[in-house]
């Protein structure tokens, strides 16, 4: 038996699943700007609250590890290392971009037979952090920060449908709508939902990370803004 908690802090989702066995039995979500650090630690009480059960009855954490926001991967994974060190429970990081295509995939009832899957998390501008995944999530692109133009994915689209997804994709749309094979779907939100089959693999194969030395998947060094000052 296996009773997990999910974290997705890595867009402006702030979500968190509780699954037992690969089920998830209710989850709490909100999207919207600079929310992580006030909701995380209250949808996590109550989430928990809700399936009958107490944070001592956990088994494990799985946090979304990135990439993505620098701000809410960082209060997602604080988070979770201070439940896994007071708990004594193992810490389970699941790529957030397979993630979002294993989510991607049990929603969408209309995938054309072999086709591809690339999440995309907004990265500013005109640059996403995205990968590319077959039907089985082999990684056919592996993850990396990417400037998306008319020629992006080019000779991948000659062969192969791909179906691009996330707060990423919609910006994109205008140039890669413009290739046949390309699908921009624009109504796919992060989910810790979609951490779960990921997770419980992970649980069972007991692929765990080192609470202590762990980190998120930052892709980029973070940039502080440049407050401007009135004269």
């Amino acid at each position: 038996m296996s009773l997990i908690l999910q974290i997705e802090t890595a867009t402006q989702t702030c979500s968190v699943a509780l699954a037992k066995d690969g089920v998830v039995l209710n989850s709490i979500e909100k999207t919207d700007r600079n929310i992580h650090a006030s909701n995380i630690t209250l949808f996590i009480e109550e989430v928990v609250k809700l399936s009958n059960y107490t944070l001592n009855d956990l088994d494990a954490v799985a946090v979304s590890m990135g990439p993505g926001s620098y701000t809410g991967l960082r209060i997602g994974v604080s988070t979770v290392k201070g439940l896994c060190y007071a708990l004594d429970i193992p810490l389970i990081a699941i790529n957030t971009l397979e993630a979002m295509a294993d989510g991607f995939k049990a929603k969408c009832f209309s995938v054309k037979p072999n086709s591809l899957f690339c999440p995309m998390i907004d990265a500013r501008r005109m640059e996403v952090y995205c990968a590319i995944y077959d039907n089985d999530l082999k990684t056919i692109s592996a993850t990396e920060a990417k400037i998306i133009d008319s020629n992006s994915f080019e000779a991948i689209l000659e062969s192969n449908i791909i179906y691009f997804f996330g707060d990423g994709a919609a910006k994109c749309e205008e140039v890669l709508g413009l290739n046949m094979n390309a699908r921009v779907m624009d109504d796919f939100t992060n989910s810790a939902k979609d951490l779960t089959a990921l997770a419980h693999k992970k649980f069972n194969d007991k692929d765990f990370v080192d609470v202590a030395y762990f980190e998120p998947l930052y892709l980029k060094d973070f940039v502080a803004g440049v407050k401007k000052v009135n004269v």
